[in-house]
C-alpha cells in the first residue's frame, strides 16, 4: 500500500505544474487556471514602497520562491499621487523617479509578473477638474454620476455607462496600464461588499473585464474586500478572484505585527465553507495575505503559521505573501516551500468542514484522484485530540485507509475507520488519505 500512496502523489504533484499555466489574451478562464502565487507590499511595507524596493523584493522572489510556483510581484497602494491628464492614477515620481514600465519590466526580466492597485469609479479630483477622456470629444463630467458613490471608499463617483465616453475611459485605463506591462490589477473597495459607503461595481467589473480582454494581454482582475456572497456569480463569472474577508492585518490592535490570530486569522475558518461552491478554474476565493515569512513579527505562533499555510493551501486561496521577502525566516521559509503543500493549493479544490460544531474540525477534499486531501483543526486554545472518520469522507468505515502527513512528507501506515491525532492549540495536521484496494 506505500507503494501505492507514493505513486499517487507523486501522480498528483506531477500534475499540479508549480508555475501558473501558460495564458492566452483574452482568456479568462486560463489567465488563473490555477490559484496565484506571489508577493503583494501592502501587509509589510504600506506605503513605504518605491522603485528600489520592489525590485528587491522581485530579486528575493526570483532566487528564493520562484521555484515553488511564486511568479506574482504586486503593488499595492501608495504608488500613484497625482492623476494624469486624463482622469487616471498616475505614479508618485519620488518613489518611482522612472515611472511603473521599468519596475514591471525589471520583474519580467527575473521571469516574474507584475500587478498594480485601483479603486473603480472616476475620481472626484478628475470630475472636479473636468479632465479630458483620452482618445474622446469627451470629459470626466460627461460620465460620472454625481449622486452615487463609484466605491465603498468614497473618494470616486459612479461611471454612468449609458453615457458616451464611459467605457472609453476604462479602455484607456486598460490599455495604459497593459502598455506599462501590467499582469494583474487588485482593484479595492469593490462593492457590494466591505468598505466604509455602499457601492454596487458589479456593472464595472463587467466593463473592467471587457476591457482588460480587448487589450490582448492576459491581466489577472482580483477583487477586494469582503465582497458581497449575494454576487458571488457576478465576480465568478468576470474576475479572477475576490476576497472573501476584510483584511488580515490588525493594525493598531497589534502594533508592530502583521497580523494575529484571535482578531483576524481565525476568522476565515467561520466564512470560507459558504464561498466554496464559487471557487473553480479562472476565479479563486482569495483569503487575502499570507502572514508567513518573517518569524515572530508575523503576529502568530509557529503552530498557528501552520494552521494558515494548511486552511489557505486546503482552500485553494492565492498564495500571496504579506511578508518582507528581504527579512526570510528559515522556518517560515520552509512552511511556504513545501511541494506537497503547495500541491494542494494547486489542484484547486477546496475543501469544505465535516462540522463546525466544535473547535476540533476536520476539513477535506477529495484530490480527483481516488483519494482525499484532509485537514485536522484544533482552534481551541489548548492541545486536543482530533479524529478524521473515514465515514465522512465517503470511505466505508471498515476500509484501511492509507494516510501520509504532507508537512512531513512522512507515510503514517494504514488505519481502519478512520485516523485521530492530538493537535496542539489553534495547530493542523494536513494529510493524504487513499483507501486500500
Amino acid at each position: 500500500m506505500k507503494g501505492l500512496m507514493a505513486a499517487a502523489l507523486t501522480v498528483a504533484l506531477a500534475g499540479t505544474a508549480l508555475t501558473a499555466a501558460p495564458a492566452q489574451a483574452g482568456g479568462r478562464h486560463v489567465i488563473a487556471a490555477r490559484p496565484p502565487m506571489g508577493w503583494s507590499s501592502w501587509s509589510s511595507l504600506r506605503g513605504s514602497i518605491s522603485e528600489t524596493a520592489i525590485e528587491a523584493q522581485a530579486d528575493v522572489m526570483h532566487s528564493k520562491l520562484q521555484r515553488y510556483g511564486y511568479q506574482y510581484v504586486n503593488v499595492d497602494a501608495g504608488w500613484s499621487d497625482h492623476l494624469d491628464a486624463y482622469g487616471r492614477d498616475a505614479w508618485n515620481t519620488t518613489k518611482f523617479p522612472n515611472g511603473i514600465a521599468p519596475v514591471a519590466r525589471y520583474v519580467h526580466q527575473r521571469g516574474l509578473k507584475f500587478g498594480i492597485y485601483l479603486v473603480p469609479g472616476i475620481p472626484k479630483t478628475a470630475v472636479d477638474a473636468n479632465l479630458p477622456i483620452y482618445g474622446t470629444p469627451y470629459h470626466a463630467a460627461d460620465i460620472a454620476d454625481t449622486t452615487t458613490l463609484g466605491n465603498t471608499l468614497g473618494d470616486s463617483w459612479r461611471i454612468d455607462y449609458t453615457k458616451p465616453g464611459a467605457r472609453e475611459y476604462v479602455q484607456s485605463y486598460a490599455d495604459l496600464f497593459a502598455s506599462w506591462g501590467v499582469d494583474y490589477i487588485k482593484m479595492d473597495f469593490v462593492g457590494p461588499g466591505g468598505g466604509h459607503n455602499p457601492a454596487d461595481n458589479t456593472e464595472d467589473i463587467r466593463q473592467w473585464r471587457a476591457a482588460l480582454d480587448r487589450t490582448h494581454r492576459p491581466i489577472h482582475l482580483e477583487l477586494s474586500n469582503s465582497l458581497s456572497i449575494a454576487a458571488a456569480p457576478v465576480w465568478a463569472r468576470h474576475t479572477n478572484g475576490w476576497r472573501i474577508e476584510g483584511d488580515i492585518e490588525c493594525y493598531k490592535n497589534c502594533p508592530g505585527f502583521l497580523t494575529n490570530w484571535t482578531q483576524r486569522a481565525v476568522k476565515r475558518w467561520t466564512d470560507a465553507p459558504q464561498w466554496v461552491p464559487y471557487a473553480g478554474p479562472g476565479h479563486w476565493n482569495d483569503m487575502d495575505s499570507v502572514e508567513i515569512g518573517n518569524g515572530d513579527l508575523d503576529g502568530l505562533t509557529p503552530d498557528e503559521r501552520v494552521s494558515v499555510m494548511t486552511l489557505w493551501s486546503l482552500q485553494a486561496s492565492p498564495l500571496l505573501l504579506g511578508t518582507d521577502l528581504t527579512k526570510l525566516d528559515p522556518y517560515d521559509l520552509g512552511l511556504l516551500t513545501n511541494r506537497e503543500v503547495i500541491a494542494v493549493d494547486q489542484a484547486g479544490r477546496p475543501g469544505h468542514p465535516v462540522s463546525q460544531a466544535t473547535p476540533q474540525q476536520v476539513w477535506f477534499a477529495a484530490d480527483g484522484w481516488g483519494g482525499y486531501t484532509v485537514a485536522l483543526f484544533n482552534l481551541a486554545d489548548a492541545p486536543a485530540t482530533v479524529t478524521a472518520a473515514w465515514s465522512d469522507l465517503g470511505i466505508a468505515p471498515a476500509r484501511q485507509a492509507a494516510v501520509r502527513d504532507l508537512w512531513t512528507h512522512t507515510d503514517l501506515g494504514s488505519f481502519a475507520a478512520g485516523f485521530g491525532a492530538t493537535v496542539p492549540a489553534h495547530g493542523a495536521r494536513l494529510l493524504h488519505v487513499q483507501a486500500c484496494h
